[in-house]
């Protein structure tokens, strides 16, 4: 009996399996001759497809979403990126440039020490120049350690700028050719008349708007010519004689017309001093 049932159950179980080919080969072949699939079939994958379109339109919303906050942050770390590099770009272009100008500093030092040969020279460069005294003095780097001593002659770039007035250990203050003030001490002078005859004097005054040193109280009848050359006379034993401080622009007459004033061009640019040279006669 149970041997019956069990051959049932195996013959219903084939007559399923040879119904559902049946229906599948039946559906395959009158999908095969016709356009359009069923009815019914049309109802189902219309279903199908609308579900579809439901569950995908969030679907694609959220990758678009992290798609452009991808692109974003893609955007903004390139953004990022890029103006570190300009900033590098910038930064190494200030370096090449002070660089290149110190290393014109340097050159025109290494000159100016190859002429000075009746002098030991000391190359310094400039630490400090504060604005309230920036036409007075200048702090350098090298002091009584290295050598300096007070009232030694200060050159940068082609002639005189000033002289040592205080040494410290490890640093000295130079007072410039431009500090006129009641307290400073007066570089004396010298210039080559046209007729043969020096004209000595003392500079008294500084003009900044056109960086111009001016020796005034000029009492000598001497002409003197616009380019004559203007040195240290070596008057008072505080500065030696023969350096040279610039060329003489223009002459003119003092405020009440009894003296004549001489402008001169300063050999170096008193307004941007980097490295200086300290001289001592040998």
């Amino acid at each position: 009996m149970r041997k019956f049932f069990s051959n049932r159950r195996l013959v219903i179980l084939v007559l399923i399996l040879i119904a559902c080919f049946g229906l599948m080969a039946g559906s395959v072949s009158m999908r095969n001759r016709r356009d359009t699939p069923p009815l019914i079939q049309q109802f189902g994958n219309d279903i199908v497809g609308f579900v579809d379109r439901i569950v995908a339109l969030p679907v694609n919303a959220v990758q678009g979403g992290f798609s452009s906050v991808g692109q974003l942050m893609n955007t903004y770390s390139e953004n990022r990126e890029l103006k570190q590099q300009v900033t590098d770009l910038a930064q190494t272009k200030v370096r090449d440039q002070t660089l290149a100008k110190e290393n014109k500093e340097l050159k025109q030092e290494l000159k100016l020490n190859k002429s000075l040969t009746d002098y030991n020279t000391i190359t310094a460069s400039v630490m400090m120049r504060t604005p309230s005294s920036w036409q007075k003095q200048l702090v350098i780097n090298k002091g009584q350690s290295n050598g300096i001593k007070k009232n030694m002659p200060v050159m940068s770039g082609s002639g005189l700028i000033g002289r040592i007035s205080e040494v410290n250990k490890t640093n000295s203050k130079v007072e410039l050719l431009s500090n006129t003030g009641e307290s400073a001490n007066r570089f004396a002078v010298v210039i080559d008349g046209s007729n043969g005859r020096n004209v000595n004097g003392i500079i008294t005054d500084y003009n900044a708007s056109t960086d111009e040193l001016v020796m005034g109280q000029v009492s000598s009848k001497a002409k003197l010519k616009k380019g004559t050359k203007v040195m240290t006379s070596g008057m008072g034993g505080v500065t030696p004689k023969g350096l040279y401080v610039g060329r003489v622009t223009r002459v003119g007459k003092d405020d009440y017309g009894l003296a004549q004033k001489v402008y001169i061009k300063p050999a170096a640019d008193l307004n941007d001093v980097n490295i200086v040279t300290v001289a001592e006669p040998a």
